[in-house]
């Protein structure tokens, strides 16, 4: 499917609107609400997880327990989107100055873990519910106690000018021009689509770097999950950067959680 801009855009973009609309792509949008409780099956960011009896809860190789990040319970999504219809995914971190992240190898689930559960039950007699067992966390993005319901919402959005493969897609038509100029368009670029925040899917944002640029793989990792700081600062990725999970489309397809690519910056 292909998408159209309605609205018009500044004249150094005009030029560009055919590029740029060949790059639209929907995502599921996030609104984070700041609550006191959450039920078991929904989806949050924060707060206790779903987790049936017989579960081993998640931790490091060195048996440090991990702590809930997120939640997506995918039957509250408006629209599939090429994510499953049913089911729950979760995503757990170390409460580490890095947050479970590893430079050098950031797809290796030791630091995090990638839990899915393609059939849920509501019934807390099937759950675990006391979770006293777990310590208090040291350094998390989610401030201690914190817990968010989300709302989510489907939008369209071109690809961002932090991903890797904006400049191929763009640069070529300002070969023959000042680079001045091109710098000036990535700038009124920015500036026109500024960047989601907390979504599914679609294009990631990045306060320094795209690390899928330096990933040797015969299929790109695409976006999974985003979470980005707020301005309550109860969420907030070191120095307020923002954290995001990658996936391959044919992992996705076939609810293969096993190879998630994790990375989180700050300016």
């Amino acid at each position: 499917m292909s998408y159209k801009f309605t609205e018009e855009l500044p004249d150094l973009l005009e030029s560009e609107r055919a590029k740029i609309e060949s790059t639209l792509q929907p995502y599921i949008a996030i609104e984070p609400e700041l609550v006191s409780e959450t039920t078991w099956t929904q989806s949050k960011f924060g707060g206790l997880p779903y987790l049936p009896k017989n579960t081993e809860y998640p931790k490091t190789p060195n048996g440090d327990y991990l702590f809930l990040l997120a939640q997506i319970n995918f039957a509250e999504l408006p629209t599939p989107n090429n994510f499953p219809s049913q089911g729950i995914v979760q995503f757990y971190i170390a409460s580490d100055d890095l947050y479970g992240m590893d430079f050098d190898n950031m797809n290796q689930q030791s630091g995090f873990r990638i839990l899915y559960f393609p059939t849920i039950s509501d019934r807390a007699d099937d759950l675990i519910t006391d979770f006293s067992f777990l310590p208090q966390p040291d350094d998390l993005p989610i401030e201690d106690g914190a817990t968010y319901h989300l709302d989510f919402s489907l939008q369209v959005a071109p690809i961002g000018v932090f991903d890797y493969q904006f400049d191929a897609i763009f640069k070529p038509a300002f070969t023959d021009r000042p680079e001045a100029e091109y710098w000036e368009f990535i700038e009124e670029y920015e500036e026109f689509f500024e960047p989601s925040s907390h979504q599914l899917g679609g294009y990631p944002y990045f306060t320094q770097s795209d690390p899928r640029e330096n990933i040797d793989s015969e299929e790109a990792y695409c976006l999974l999950l985003q979470i980005d700081s707020t301005d309550d600062d109860k969420i907030m990725w070191g120095d307020a950067g923002i954290g995001n999970f990658f996936i391959k489309l044919s992992a996705l397809k076939k609810l293969d959680f096993s190879d998630i690519l994790y990375n989180w910056d700050c300016g």
